[in-house]
């Protein structure tokens, strides 16, 4: 997948679902993300053709419950996030549904207790070694794309040397939610942080957060230095939005 020069439509819970990506891919975004899914729960689906719908639902065993659902018209464009703390758990979840997706990206941002009392989300922030052995995992045994996203650090030089641990890591792509784990949704988005990232990297870095309308685009992208000829994707939110450089 080709994250230069695109837009991208960012993971929402409750909202990244299949008619959502398929009406925002028809107003533009070349890429789109399905809320986040926990492995434990994932390993535990079994894929099913929809033949009624055109889908390929992936059901949760012994129940009726659709955990991800997606289509042949977004076979190109979607990208499958998980919540994972366990590469070999990570890598069974990417096997079940990587020859139906454009790529899979690891949540390493979420600070909310659930996803960090399980180990996943931002608690990764602080295993820089696991991080490795996710994301190496993965691609060794992938023929899928494999990012991941993460929040900012304490300090910027923290943030920036956690990036370029995971660009070693062969990743494609990056993104960098522009707030720390302590912050709340209300608090700006330090964006400036984010350009030491871009700065720093030679991979292209997807901005997120406090993009709330079309012109934030710009915003981001002159605040992050996004001209910079290997960063210019973009990744669109909405309220609960944001952008990837």
């Amino acid at each position: 997948m080709e994250y230069r020069n695109k837009m991208v439509l960012a993971p929402m819970v409750r909202a990244g679902t299949l008619p959502f990506r398929l009406l925002a891919a028809e107003y533009g975004a070349d890429i789109t993300y399905g809320e986040e899914i926990i492995d434990h729960k994932f390993v535990n689906c079994q894929r099913v053709i929809n033949e009624s719908l055109g889908t390929t639902d992936f059901v949760e065993r012994g129940t009726d419950s659709v955990v991800f659902r997606t289509c042949p018209q977004e076979r190109d464009k979607v990208v499958f996030q998980i919540g994972t703390s366990d590469a070999v758990r990570a890598l069974k979840a990417a096997e079940l549904v990587c020859n139906d997706i454009a790529a899979i990206d690891i949540n390493m941002g979420c600070p909310k207790a659930f996803s960090v009392s399980g180990g996943m989300g931002s608690a990764l922030l602080s295993k820089p070694e696991l991080i490795h052995d996710i994301l190496t995992t993965l691609r060794r045994n992938l023929n899928t794309p494999v990012t991941c996203k993460i929040r900012l650090l304490n300090t910027r030089q923290d943030t920036v040397e956690l990036a370029r641990r995971i660009e070693k890591c062969g990743v494609p792509a990056l993104a960098v939610h522009g707030r720390k784990v302590k912050d709340r949704p209300r608090d700006p988005a330090k964006w400036d942080e984010i350009a030491d990232v871009v700065s720093a990297l030679s991979i292209p870095v997807i901005a997120n957060g406090n993009v709330f309308e079309y012109e934030d685009f710009k915003r981001i992208k002159d605040a992050t230095g996004l001209y910079v000829p290997f960063i210019c994707s973009f990744i669109y939110y909405s309220n609960f939005y944001s952008i990837v450089h």
